[in-house]
C-alpha cells in the first residue's frame, strides 16, 4: 500500500494538468453545446459564417496582442489604431491626398490597403520607441497612443462619419468593398486573411529564431539580453506587428460597412486581451500559443453572439466577459502552481 499511494498522486495531478492545458478547447465545446441547445438557430450555416466573421476581427487583434503579452508587455492602443486606420481608409477612398496645387492624388484599392497597413505599423513603431528608447512602461505608453490615435481619428472628420465608400472605377478603388464582403472559393476574404496571418504568426513563434527570442524576452529579459538577444529589436517587432494586425481590422471594417466612423474599435483591446489570456497566454510573459489564442477568440466570439441570440442584455454581456477574463487568469495561475508541483513530484520520484 505504501508503494502504490505515492504513484497515484502524480498520475492524478498529471491528468488535472492536462485538463487545464486543454481548458480553452473544453470551453469552446461547452459554449457550442450550450448555445446550440438554448438558441435553436445558432448552429445554422448562415449564423456560422456570421460568427466566424466576427471572430476573425477579434482574432487579428488577439494574435498581435499575444506576441506583445508574451514579451511581458501590453498594447492598449489597438482599438484606437483600428479607428484611425478605418478613417484613413475612408479619407483615401473619398478624397485621396491633396497635392496642394489644386489637384489630388487618388489611389486604387491595393494602394489604399498598403497605406492603411503602413499607418498601423507606424503607430506600433511609436509604441515600440516609447517603450524601448524612452523606457516608458508599456501600459502608460500604449494608453497615451490610445488617446492620440483616437483624437487623430476624430480630427480627421470632425467627429463625423465618412459614408458611401463605394470607390471610383476611374481610380481603381471600386473593389474596396471586396476586402470585407468578397469571397474566394465561397469563403469570405477576411477568413483567408486570418488564415494567412495566423499561419505566419504561428510560423514565426515556433520555427524562427525571432520567435524563440520573443519567448526568451518574456521569460527572463535580463537573461535574454546577457545571452545576446536584441531585446529592444524584439519589442519593436511585437508592437509593430500588433499595429499591423490592428490596421487590417480597421481596413476590413471600413470595407464591410462601406463607411468609417472615428469611434470604430472602441473597447476592442479588451476582447483581444481576453482572447489571448483565455487561449493560455500568461500575463506575466514567456508563455502563449497562437493556436490557443485563436480558439480563445472563438470562445469570446461565440459567447458574445450566443448571448445576443438569447436576448441577454448588453450590460450582462459585459459582466459575463469580465467574469470569463478573471476565471481565465485564476485558472492560469492554478496551472502554473500545479506544473511546479508535478515537476517536484517527478524529481522526487526520479531521486528514489
Amino acid at each position: 500500500m505504501t508503494a502504490i499511494a505515492p504513484a497515484a498522486a502524480p498520475s492524478s495531478s498529471s491528468g488535472l494538468l492536462l485538463l487545464l492545458r486543454l481548458r480553452t478547447f473544453v470551453a469552446l465545446i461547452l459554449v457550442l453545446g450550450f448555445f446550440s441547445l438554448m438558441a435553436p438557430n445558432f448552429l445554422t450555416a448562415a449564423n456560422a459564417v456570421i460568427v466566424t466573421k466576427h471572430v476573425a476581427l477579434n482574432a487579428f487583434l488577439a494574435i498581435g496582442m499575444t506576441f506583445v503579452i508574451i514579451t511581458g508587455g501590453i498594447d492598449l492602443s489597438v482599438g484606437s489604431i483600428v479607428g484611425l486606420c478605418a478613417m484613413v481608409a475612408g479619407w483615401l477612398v473619398l478624397y485621396g491626398v491633396d497635392s496642394g496645387m489644386g489637384w489630388s492624388i487618388q489611389f486604387n484599392t491595393f494602394e489604399i490597403g498598403l497605406i492603411v497597413v503602413l499607418v498601423g505599423i507606424f503607430v506600433g513603431t511609436i509604441n515600440g520607441l516609447l517603450i524601448t528608447r524612452l523606457n516608458v512602461a508599456p501600459f502608460i505608453a500604449t494608453l497615451g497612443t490610445l488617446y492620440v490615435a483616437r483624437g487623430a481619428a476624430l480630427l480627421s472628420s470632425g467627429g463625423r462619419t465618412f459614408p458611401n465608400l463605394n470607390g471610383n472605377p476611374d481610380y481603381g478603388s471600386e473593389t474596396f468593398a471586396f476586402i470585407g464582403t468578397g469571397t474566394i472559393l465561397g469563403i469570405p476574404v477576411l477568413i483567408w486573411m486570418l488564415v494567412v496571418v495566423g499561419l505566419l504568426a504561428s510560423y514565426i513563434s515556433r520555427r524562427t529564431p525571432l520567435g524563440r527570442h520573443i519567448y526568451a524576452v518574456g521569460g527572463n529579459e535580463r537573461g535574454a539580453a546577457l545571452s545576446g538577444v536584441k531585446v529592444n529589436r524584439v519589442k519593436m517587432f511585437v508592437y509593430m506587428f500588433s499595429g499591423f494586425c490592428a490596421s487590417l481590422v480597421g481596413l476590413i471594417i471600413a470595407s464591410q460597412l462601406q463607411a468609417s466612423h472615428p469611434a470604430t474599435g472602441e473597447t476592442f483591446e479588451l476582447n483581444a486581451i481576453a482572447a489571448a489570456v483565455l487561449g493560455g497566454t500568461s500575463m506575466s510573459g514567456g508563455r502563449g500559443r497562437i493556436g490557443g489564442t485563436i480558439i480563445g477568440a472563438f470562445v469570446i466570439g461565440i459567447l458574445s453572439d450566443g448571448l445576443i441570440m438569447m436576448g441577454v442584455s448588453s450590460f450582462w454581456q459585459t459582466v459575463i466577459k469580465g467574469v470569463v477574463i478573471i476565471a481565465a487568469v485564476v485558472i492560469d495561475q492554478a496551472q502554473q502552481k500545479l506544473q511546479a508541483r508535478v515537476a517536484l513530484q517527478q524529481e522526487a520520484a526520479a531521486g528514489r
